[in-house]
C-alpha cells in the first residue's frame, strides 16, 4: 500500500507536462514593475476624480464604472509586488512560470534591444484570445535567444520596437 508521501509525489508527477530538454534558462520578473512617486498618485487620483465628476454630469454611468475599476486595479496591483520566475527554452517550446507553450501554438516572435533600458523578447500565439507575451531579457544576448528560437519559430522583422502597450506602460508608469 503506499504512503501518503509516495502519493503525493504520483500526484505531482501526474501534473507535470513534457516541456523537453531546456536550451536556455533564465529567470525574469513576473510582470513588469514600475516605482510610482507621491506625485504620480496625486496627479492619477486628480484625473481619475474629474473624469468621474465628467461621467456623473454627462449621465455617463458606464464610463464612471469603468474609470474606478481601472483605479482600483492598478492600486491592487500596486500591492503586490512582482515576483522572480524561471523561463526556459526548450526543445518543445517556451516555458514561463508556471505555463508551457508548445512551439505548434507561437506564431511568431521579435526581439527589441536598445540598450540600456529594452532588452525584450515577444510571443504572438495563433490564438486570437491569447494577448501576446512580452518577457525581459534582461543582460541576456538577444542573438543566442534568435538562435535557439529560429529552427522552431518564424521570426517577425516587421515589428520593430516595443508594442504600444509596454511604451504606455513605460512612459506613464502604468
Amino acid at each position: 500500500m503506499p504512503t501518503d508521501e509516495q502519493q503525493i509525489k504520483e500526484q505531482q508527477l501526474g501534473e507535470t507536462i513534457d516541456a523537453g530538454e531546456p536550451m536556455m534558462s533564465w529567470e525574469s520578473w513576473e510582470f513588469p514593475y514600475t516605482e510610482r512617486s507621491k506625485r504620480w498618485y496625486f496627479l492619477a487620483s486628480t484625473i481619475g476624480l474629474f473624469l468621474i465628476l465628467y461621467a456623473l454630469f454627462t449621465g455617463n454611468f458606464i464610463f464612471g464604472v469603468i474609470i474606478l475599476m481601472f483605479a482600483v486595479i492598478t492600486l491592487m496591483r500596486d500591492l503586490k509586488k512582482p515576483s522572480r520566475i524561471p523561463v526556459h527554452i526548450t526543445t518543445k517550446g517556451f516555458v514561463f512560470g508556471d505555463n508551457f507553450f508548445g512551439f505548434q501554438d507561437i506564431r511568431d516572435f521579435s526581439l527589441t534591444y536598445d540598450p540600456p533600458t529594452l532588452n525584450t523578447l515577444y510571443l504572438s500565439f495563433h490564438g486570437r484570445m491569447q494577448p501576446m507575451l512580452s518577457v525581459d531579457l534582461e543582460e541576456l544576448n538577444p542573438n543566442e535567444i534568435r538562435s535557439i528560437l529560429l529552427p522552431f519559430v518564424f521570426e517577425n522583422l516587421e515589428r520593430e520596437g516595443e508594442s504600444l502597450t509596454d511604451v504606455l506602460r513605460r512612459v506613464y508608469k502604468l
